[in-house]
């Protein structure tokens, strides 16, 4: 019989378990006609990418807050970009474009 899965199986992956919540997650799934291994890969899938999307959220708020203590120095770059935003903002045509 042919494997169901496009993908071969690389690893697997054993744990213990309480037999009370295995029987109890078993029903769900099977409540759900879905099955319990798919059940866990989704799960692990959203964890892992929870757990990245929380890792860029922290980084890119690391490199907010640097960029946000260089602009407070006058003579930087990123005090120069600001200034020229204010000064885009400030122009009518620019304003129009932003209103419409």
């Amino acid at each position: 019989m042919p494997r169901a899965s496009q993908h071969p199986k690389a690893e697997s992956f054993n744990f213990r378990i309480d037999p009370a919540l295995k029987t109890a997650f078993t029903q769900a799934t099977e409540a759900e006609d879905k099955p319990a291994a798919q059940v866990l890969r989704d799960f692990m899938r959203a964890y892992v990418e929870r757990r990245n999307r929380r890792a860029f959220e922290a980084e890119a708020r690391r490199q907010s807050r640097e960029a946000s203590a260089r602009a407070r120095d006058p003579q930087s770059d990123e005090a120069q970009s600001l200034r020229d935003m204010e000064a885009l903002f400030d122009e009518d045509h620019f304003v129009d474009e932003w209103k419409a």
